[in-house]
């Protein structure tokens, strides 16, 4: 009979929980998933909120049908370990209640911030040409937000965590997170992986509007968060006492889990927000003021970048434009169309039409806002279609040649996951568009793989990352670039895509300006 350990992986995405059970070898023994219903709620538009006990039921629900159906499995699980989706904060009083609903990250609300910082840090962001991405980042914390519309909530506040640090206090009862898990708006010194000393004194750590008080234990990752107590053990099924390691953000789980643990390959996640990330031991921030963030795996970095509305621009496509029938505007699960099938028989460029894909603004150009070029009498939905896809990868292609820069030397070779990676179609553009191979995985659940590969790293089953990969990730696909296609993308690329910003800022920061009087 095996008796060998097993792992269980909590996988928090936007639209759906998923509760995994993995062996050693990179095989999910069982899952169970919820999709939520609904997913966030919009009191006004633009806003996305949700109490975050409603969450923690759809856990609750999938580890007790695993617990209830599977109880062999369950007597073999060893540890576990969660990835959650990202700077989506939960605002806790005195006695540890939620004092509001939380405030997903796609919510599009800002702060006004009409008190300026002081004068010498204003200084220096000036000197250092930072102002408005200072200015965009003091704006999208949710702190100051409530600070100025909801004091009486804000003076309420005893801590200030990330939702998955909610779901590891209702698990454990412990206050305590891994520093991978504040990715976001917090004033959180990356490089140290602790909290500033003093956020309100600290030149970036004071535009939070947070004090130290207010922050959790932080853990590093595969340290212990705590252990399954009583009351979690009756609402999920799990055994009492379990551990539950420190791990990381969804997107650091999902780079290991697609077998990226150095810098030799990067990884590109098409999902709700499309992200490329590498790992790198020595920290340095991929852009000025842009920082790396602590992995999953111990002591390195993840360099990442994202495009804010990724694939969600394909589904507001599909939603908008009669493509084809979809539910709902935001999903983990991209469904390929019967558009994928026709997109090769439109040349790379789709005939002329680019698009910038800023439907989100980046941090560092907080004025954009997204654009297509290039429309013509013979432009049909399935050019705009391809452009979108196209738009996104020469964005993703802009960040990979910064990050490629930074470590010195050209990656092998890009492996993907996400909704979007399930279309041969699409993992095939990006391949001629990279102009590098396009490796995909044996499952598409790579958050979930990456969580469980931390989980055994944290048991000790494996020695190092490259070893816990080698043993439980395996390619299934491989896209090469075409020669004639590669060198089509490299001429609309460094024509017209990297030029494409600059031609358009003078236009951009008017627009920006304009919106905002």
């Amino acid at each position: 009979m095996n008796d060998s350990p097993l792992i269980m992986t909590f996988d928090f995405g936007t639209q759906s929980v998923r509760v995994s059970v993995f062996d050693k070898e990179g095989n999910c023994l069982a899952q169970e998933g919820k999709k939520y219903q609904p997913a966030y709620y919009s009191p006004k538009p633009g806003y996305a909120e949700m109490d975050p006990a409603y969450y923690f039921d759809c856990l609750c629900e999938c580890a007790k049908r695993i617990s209830e159906e599977k109880p062999e499995l369950m007597r073999r699980v060893a540890g576990i370990e969660l990835d959650c989706f990202r700077d989506s904060a939960v605002l806790l009083d005195k006695d540890h209640n939620v004092i509001r609903p939380m405030i997903l990250w796609l919510d599009s609300r800002m702060a006004e911030c009409k008190e300026p910082l002081p004068f010498l840090p204003r200084t220096i962001f000036k000197l250092v040409g930072k102002s408005e991405v200072i200015s965009l980042n003091r704006r999208r914390t949710m702190a100051n937000w409530v600070k100025e519309n909801e004091p009486e909530n804000y003076a309420k506040i005893d801590k200030y965590v990330s939702i998955s640090t909610y779901f590891i206090y209702r698990l454990t009862g412990n206050l305590k997170d891994s520093p991978s898990d504040f990715t976001g708006h917090y004033p959180l010194d990356y490089k140290k992986k602790q909290w500033y000393a003093n956020p309100p004194k600290h030149l970036q750590g004071q535009i939070f509007s947070l004090r130290r008080d207010q922050l959790v234990e932080l853990v590093d990752t595969q340290g212990v968060l705590g252990e399954i107590s009583k009351e979690a053990s009756a609402l999920t099924g799990i055994p009492e006492g379990i551990k539950i390691f420190a791990g990381g953000s969804d997107k650091s789980c999902e780079t290991l889990g697609s077998g990226v643990y150095d810098d030799t390959m990067a990884s590109v996640s098409l999902g709700t927000a499309c992200t490329i990330e590498t790992v790198i031991k020595k920290y340095m921030g991929p852009r000025p003021l842009l920082p790396a963030y602590p992995s999953v795996q111990k002591d390195v970095y993840n360099l990442d970048v994202q495009i804010y509305r990724g694939f969600w621009m394909i589904n507001w496509f599909l939603k908008e434009f009669g493509a084809c029938r979809i539910d709902d505007l935001v999903t983990d699960q991209f469904q390929p169309a019967e558009l994928d099938k026709q997109l090769d028989n439109i040349a790379p460029g789709s005939d002329g039409l680019i698009v910038q894909p800023y439907w989100g603004s980046p941090l560092e150009h907080p004025e954009v806002k997204g654009a297509m070029v290039g429309f013509s009498d013979y432009t049909t939905r399935l050019h705009v279609y391809k452009a979108i896809i196209e738009g996104i990868g020469y964005e993703l292609r802009l960040s990979k040649e910064i990050f490629e820069k930074r470590i010195k030397h050209p990656f092998k070779a890009i492996r993907i996951s996400g909704g979007g990676a399930q279309s041969d179609e699409v993992c095939q553009i990006y391949a001629d568009l990279f102009g590098l191979p396009v490796e995909r995985l044996h499952t598409i659940e790579t958050s979930s793989l990456g969580a469980a590969i931390g989980g055994f790293l944290s048991l000790g089953v494996y020695k190092d990352a490259k070893e816990a990969v080698s043993n439980m990730v395996r390619v299934t696909k491989r896209f090469e670039p075409r020669k004639e296609k590669t060198e089509a993308y490299d001429k609309l690329y460094g024509g017209a895509y990297k030029d494409l910003y600059r031609s358009l800022k003078k236009i951009y920061r008017f627009i920006y300006r304009y919106a905002a009087v």
